[in-house]
């Protein structure tokens, strides 16, 4: 297994992963999106994997800053996700080419 949390590191539910992860001694690689957001290909695959839209936070203030709700192209909310790493969902948890949003131990425990 290949496993990359990109969470922050104040965010409740990224600390429940990486807890999931560290109980099951199973290494992994974090990604703190405050400092460093997901490059072009990882968003490209993990959008394949789930979605571009499942990781947008519509609650986030960047959504409502950037008034997310009238667009609409999907190339345009990937150049926003790229400069703005406040606007995704967390954690993104990344397998090879799996990938889950929030705390999903139930999936997770299939990967191993």
């Amino acid at each position: 297994m290949n496993i990359q949390i990109f969470g922050i590191k104040k965010c409740f539910n990224t600390k429940k992963a990486e807890r999931y992860f560290k109980e099951r001694r199973i290494k992994y690689q974090f990604v703190d999106l405050s400092i460093k957001g997901l490059s072009l290909g990882e968003l490209k695959s993990v959008a394949a994997a789930i979605g571009l839209n499942n990781l947008i936070n519509n609650q986030s203030k960047e959504y409502k800053k950037l008034n997310m709700d009238h667009i609409i192209g999907a190339s345009v909310r990937e150049e926003l996700l790229l400069n703005n790493p406040g606007l995704y969902k967390t954690p993104i948890v990344r397998n090879g080419k799996k990938a889950t949003v929030g705390y999903e131990p139930d999936v997770w425990k299939n990967w191993e």
